[in-house]
């Protein structure tokens, strides 16, 4: 019964962490700014870290099935 939310918020973390890292991997590979307005490097490790922290969330919902 409690599997279907986690199900959902599990996919939900992992798409969105996932496609932060991919998103923020890409803009560095092409040298393009990560966000507008920051400098480089706080963009960069806030991107890394915040798509980890999705990602390890979405994992963990997918471990609590």
């Amino acid at each position: 019964m409690e599997s279907g939310p986690a199900i959902f918020a599990g996919t939900a973390f992992t798409l969105f962490g996932a496609g932060l890292l991919l998103w923020t991997g890409v803009r560095l590979a092409h040298r393009a700014p990560v966000a507008h307005g920051v400098s480089p490097a706080t963009a960069t490790a806030c991107g890394i870290l915040c798509g980890a922290a999705f990602l390890a969330a979405g994992v963990w919902c997918f471990g609590r099935l």
